[in-house]
């Protein structure tokens, strides 16, 4: 039988999930997604995404890739209609295209684009719920902003992302290229009672922008220092930053490809 490779472009709600990556039980967006193709294609298909979200983690364009059989001649908007009939509202593929048979939504994506959202307001929006984190007290604008130009370019955020227990922590350690990422711009912008901060980079590692927004949050309430901050990135010996922001706020908003 031959294939051919779609990429999807897929939006979701992550509150009803367990996140990206598929788990005994189905209840992820990648479980979600295989049933749909296995539905329609009538053969398994593994889809691939561009990186894993956590469980409650959005994303507006996270984009994944999976082989279908070359049988079912469909075009882009048909592919569309038929897996999001399958899907449940929370899932949504918004975009699908044919590409060549090499592409592979992970390893060719070249950066991303995360947005993180807090809600400053002293009573919780019930529309906000789940989708930004409830902060209360003075946050400091400036400071913010100063933390943010300090975390901006190529560091080792060893000590700014978590350990998924697959080696020890001084084996991942060990690894600084693996450890090291460019954040080419952290954009701090208020909208009302919504304060949104923007991260583009290279890669994120495993609660890396969780583990910016809680520390740089820290920082700007004003119990931490900017010194504290910049030394979580520029001494990757010392003990990891233990504020990490809650998944709500968080959305994978675009991945780059070349």
């Amino acid at each position: 039988m031959s294939f051919r490779r779609l990429k999807l472009t897929v939006a979701y709600d992550g509150r009803p999930w367990k996140g990206w990556q598929s788990q005994v039980g189905g209840d992820t967006i990648q479980d979600r997604l295989e049933a749909a193709l296995r539905d329609l294609t009538g053969t398994q298909v593994n889809v691939q995404g561009s990186g894993r979200t956590d469980a409650g983690v959005h994303a507006l364009a996270q984009v994944a890739h999976a082989d279908v059989p070359d049988a079912l001649k469909m075009g882009r908007e048909s592919w569309v209609r038929a897996i999001n009939v399958r899907l449940p509202h929370s899932i949504r593929v918004m975009e699908c295209d044919e590409v060549h048979g090499d592409f592979h939504a992970r390893f060719d994506a070249v950066g991303k684009v995360y947005s993180y959202r807090l809600w400053r307001g002293g009573v919780m929006s019930p529309f906000e719920a789940g989708r930004a984190w409830h902060i209360y007290g003075v946050v400091d604008l400036e400071v913010l902003r100063a933390g943010a130009a300090l975390l901006t370019g190529t560091h080792n955020f060893a000590r700014l992302s978590a350990n998924r227990g697959d080696i020890s922590e001084d084996e991942r350690r060990e690894d600084e290229d693996g450890l090291t990422r460019t954040v080419r711009r952290i954009e701090v912008i208020p909208e009302g009672e919504v304060l949104r901060i923007e991260f583009e980079g290279d890669g994120f590692l495993y609660k890396m922008v969780r583990l910016m927004v809680g520390s740089l949050v820290h920082v700007a309430r004003g119990r931490e220092s900017l010194s504290w901050l910049q030394s979580l990135v520029e001494d990757p010996t010392g003990t990891k930053s233990n504020q990490c922001a809650p998944a709500d706020g968080l959305c994978l908003m675009k991945v780059f490809y070349a």
